[in-house]
């Protein structure tokens, strides 16, 4: 695997982090190593950005995708434990029970259990399946913390506190007026920054946020029910488009436009692709509904 794999998808799902069951908790004393404390967590989808994402900027994170009900893989996550208590820090492992939390085994395009992957500075940077022997493993191990040497900022020590995020003014100006309703200044505040960075993917994600918050606004509460009754209308199917994804319901969005692609050519089928690549972008590229309307309509477009 490579850094081509986005796991934003994955962010700020809540806040908590479950607690640890104590039969995982122990497994690292019962190979005779002492675990460095957090050297060993659960993760779900909703500490995935605090206990992966995060963290992988200090320490590569080991994350072994596995299950409960999987014996091989109960077995297999013991031995991981025990690695990750010899390690003392150089790298957390990270527990993910695919039954509990399926999204983090499709980001990832898991195949079979266990999987593991090595995630550095956010991105996967490498992975295999099954389990492994002994000397393979301390191998991988090894090559892991080679290929991150002096690329990362080091685990945070004991009673230190993490430095604080610092939040740029810029964003917060901007976000002050979005906060009054001025969408077209905020969008202004985000092009400023995105003009000095054309490469901040923050700006324009925001950017592209609030242009569609200002086309919503404009739009008939009743072209929903308009585009259904007139199919061939291609701005009331953009309408109706805009208004699902504004109620939470981009599947129908999608869909609607993706039959407008297939029944449409000329300027009219790529215009219907573009505004459906639109609202793609709204998204992270990893969300499994994204990924599955790609390839819809990749099959209407050919």
């Amino acid at each position: 695997m490579s850094g081509a794999v986005d796991l934003s998808a994955l962010k700020e799902r809540a806040t908590a982090p479950p607690s640890r069951p104590a039969a995982a908790a122990s497994s690292g004393a019962q190979s005779g190593a002492v675990a460095t404390p957090g050297a060993v967590v659960e993760v779900t989808e909703q500490n995935f950005e605090a206990e992966v994402l995060a963290k992988s900027n200090q320490v590569p994170v080991i994350v072994n995708i596995g299950g409960r009900a999987y014996e091989p893989s109960v077995v297999f996550t013991e031995v991981l434990e025990a690695h990750a208590a010899r390690a003392a820090g150089q790298w957390i492992l990270a527990n993910v029970d695919v039954d509990v939390s399926p999204r983090i085994a499709q980001a990832f395009g898991v195949q079979s259990i266990p999987t593991v992957i090595a995630v550095a500075a956010g991105q996967p940077l490498a992975d295999f399946q099954g389990a492994q022997p002994e000397e393979q493993l301390n191998g991988w191990f090894a090559a892991v913390l080679q290929a991150v040497e002096g690329k990362l900022s080091g685990p945070v020590a004991d009673g230190a506190d993490a430095e604080p995020d610092v939040v740029d003014p810029r964003f917060l100006a901007a976000e002050d007026l979005l906060d009054a309703g001025d969408l077209d200044g905020a969008i202004a505040a985000y092009q400023v920054i995105l003009d000095s960075e054309p490469a901040n993917a923050e700006a324009l994600g925001a950017i592209r946020q609030v242009k569609f918050m200002a086309r919503v606004q404009s739009l008939d509460p009743e072209s929903i029910a308009a585009a259904d009754a007139d199919p061939s209308n291609l701005e009331l199917q953009f309408a109706a488009a805009d208004l699902e994804m504004f109620a939470q319901q981009p599947e129908e969005s999608f869909a609607r436009l993706i039959k407008v692609v297939s029944r449409t050519a000329g300027d009219d089928k790529a215009a219907a692709r573009t505004r459906l690549l639109e609202l793609f972008e709204l998204f992270d590229p990893a969300e499994p509904i994204v990924i599955t309307a790609r390839r819809k309509l990749a099959s209407a477009l050919y």
